[in-house]
């Protein structure tokens, strides 16, 4: 079987992603909300998977809320270092954030050894000595989604932005609904899908649509 080629250029390969991403939508006859629409197809073009359209929801005025706490300087609190390697920090220092994991910190694992939870458990606990406005990216765990949902019904802890993504078959969909229930701006991948590479992604399209 021949098999042909595109020629495309480095600099050119993700805007003719972008491309194709969006004339296959429109074959399917999809149209996205003008706001919504770079994160998902970001998020379709880091996974390939179009279930993103109808699995992506969004609160009311999610992504804008996002991008003015941006602006006023919030930072991110990812749940893995993947996630925190693979979010622009650079484009988010042009506001003065800064992307933290506090996952390997020793005082986060004596803390869930002594309680006996989870360190992404533990983690979302020292986020609330950070002092600052925050943005949770949880692309792993589904316990952070937990903890995170405990401390905004305790009202010690209120996010931003919560971005709930992890993906797996224990207890992720039911930490996510717990999400969309919260009283905070979220945007949550409904179902099992997921994953560090999505909870980037959807940070990276809110930061590349304030340029």
């Amino acid at each position: 079987m021949k098999v042909q080629l595109q020629n495309v250029l480095p600099a050119d390969i993700e805007r003719r992603s972008m491309e194709i991403i969006g004339e296959l939508l429109c074959e399917r006859g999809i149209t996205l909300d003008p706001v919504q629409e770079p994160v998902i197809k970001r998020v379709i073009h880091t996974t390939a998977d179009f279930d993103y359209v109808e699995n992506l929801i969004f609160s009311q005025d999610a992504v804008r809320k996002a991008q003015k706490t941006i602006r006023e300087g919030a930072s991110i609190v990812t749940d893995t270092q993947m996630a925190k390697s693979g979010i622009n920090k650079k484009e988010l220092a042009r506001y003065g954030g800064e992307v933290l994991c506090f996952m390997s910190d020793e005082d986060v694992a004596v803390a869930a050894r002594q309680n006996g939870t989870t360190r992404a458990s533990a983690s979302m606990d020292k986020a609330l000595s950070v002092g600052k406005p925050l943005i949770f990216a949880i692309g792993n765990a589904p316990t952070a989604l937990v903890r995170l949902y405990e401390l905004i019904q305790e009202k010690k802890l209120f996010p931003e932005l919560v971005i709930g993504v992890p993906v797996g078959f224990v207890n992720v969909v039911e930490s996510k609904e717990l999400i969309l229930q919260a009283p905070v701006p979220h945007i949550v991948a409904r179902g099992r899908k997921g994953g560090s590479n999505v909870a980037a992604a959807i940070m990276n399209a809110i930061l590349y649509s304030m340029q």
